[in-house]
């Protein structure tokens, strides 16, 4: 089968069954991090979290892929530290995948796996620079310059029993930074430590003082994920970006679909960053951050750019729009997405830019990174006469 024939030509819906692999991975993970290892969730269980069902059940729109081919070649490894790496671009592939790929691994959290309990302060336990590690990166083999990388996100599930938050003084949407410089002191450096329910499903924190707890109904999604920037570009990987990268969207969960432009050879696909849940803007800077066990299958689209990140599923189409300052991160996701409806729809630019006007969501992904990322969405079905398959040669 041709590299992306399906993705091009018929829409899908995601898998249901459990993955062997990510349960083996999850095992092995959770030993190795302390926890006894499990054997994981139900059949039924896991068909419900992968359609997108949240601990709060909320249900999520229908995904797009149906099933992964039985005769889909998969790769399953688990990262040791020392295969971790700290940007995007720059490092050399850690594997080659052929297009149509299912990947089955692990990735650490935000820390680096140092931050472990609200006495841990990441300035003293993590190395400088070793922020946001990432699995990868992968090279796709076929995949050139104004190709488009299709990355089916199959599942996403805690691989620890505990996560953690942390504040760093500089680092907020609500203090200080070294681009809104003001006279007044920082906010101590302060960790906290979220432990898991036993069914993985919700998150407890106390207050530093210990008189006040609360809760939080987990829903994974990966904070990085990304290829490597063009022009030779070496990026930190707390940056998002055209790239993808640090773009911190909760939409980057198990059910969707995201789309990114490739621009060096091989893509140089990696993730990262595991986020167990977070509140819109990530206005103290951390989310409740965990390691995860990541299951995704890659698809390659050639002759096709994505200049903008793109995340579908059946229902929905979004665009990640990064940039300062923030009216900026969200020209670049809204712009992108009066194209997608022009083209999609056959409306003049201008009807389709009071379209979008009147119907797209736009919450603050996050505004604490050096580029802010914006979300825009729209539902499909509201869009006057959306096709229901792309004209020849384009990707949904």
């Amino acid at each position: 089968m041709q590299p992306g024939v399906l993705l091009m030509h018929r829409r899908r819906t995601f898998l249901t069954q459990i993955s062997l692999g990510v349960a083996s991975v999850a095992a092995a993970c959770r030993a190795r991090d302390g926890d006894a290892p499990s054997s994981g969730p139900s059949p039924t269980n896991s068909a419900t979290a992968v359609a997108g069902s949240t601990g709060a059940g909320v249900t999520r729109p229908a995904p797009l892929l149906d099933e992964i081919p039985a005769d889909a070649p998969t790769l399953r490894w688990t990262p040791e530290h020392r295969d971790l790496v700290y940007t995007f671009g720059g490092a050399a592939p850690k594997h080659r995948i052929a297009p149509d790929t299912r990947i089955v691994s692990w990735t650490e959290d935000c820390f680096d796996g140092f931050v472990k309990t609200a006495s841990d302060l990441p300035s003293q336990v993590m190395p400088p620079g070793h922020d946001n590690p990432q699995t990868g990166p992968f090279y796709v083999e076929g995949a050139e310059p104004g190709d488009t990388i299709a990355v089916h996100l199959v599942k996403l599930e805690p691989a620890r029993s505990y996560a953690v938050s942390a504040f760093a003084p500089g680092f907020g949407a609500l203090v200080g930074t070294d681009r809104t410089a003001i006279l007044a002191a920082d906010l101590p450096e302060t960790s906290w430590r979220y432990d898991l329910d036993a069914d993985r499903t919700t998150a407890r924190a106390s207050s530093r003082d210990g008189r006040h707890t609360w809760e939080v109904p987990l829903a994974p999604f990966l904070g990085c994920l990304g290829v490597a920037p063009s022009a030779a570009e070496v990026r930190s990987t707390i940056v998002p970006g055209t790239f993808g990268g640090n773009m911190d969207c909760p939409e980057v969960r198990a059910g969707n679909t995201v789309f990114l432009g490739v621009n060096v050879p091989g893509a140089l696909l990696s993730f990262g960053d595991g986020h167990y849940a977070m509140g819109d803007g990530e206005i103290m800077g951390a989310a409740i951050e965990g390691a995860m066990n990541v299951e995704l299958f890659v698809e390659l689209v050639k002759h096709q750019p994505t200049p903008v990140p793109r995340i579908e599923n059946a229902d929905e189409v979004m665009f990640v729009g990064s940039g300062r300052p923030l009216e900026d991160a969200a020209r670049v996701a809204f712009k992108a997405m009066v194209r997608w409806v022009r083209e999609r729809s056959g409306m003049t630019e201008l009807d389709a830019y009071q379209f979008v006007s009147q119907v797209a969501r736009a919450p603050i992904i996050q505004l604490v990174d050096p580029e802010y990322t914006v979300l825009v969405k729209i539902e499909k079905r509201r869009v006057p006469g959306i096709k229901t398959s792309p004209p020849a040669g384009q990707i949904p």
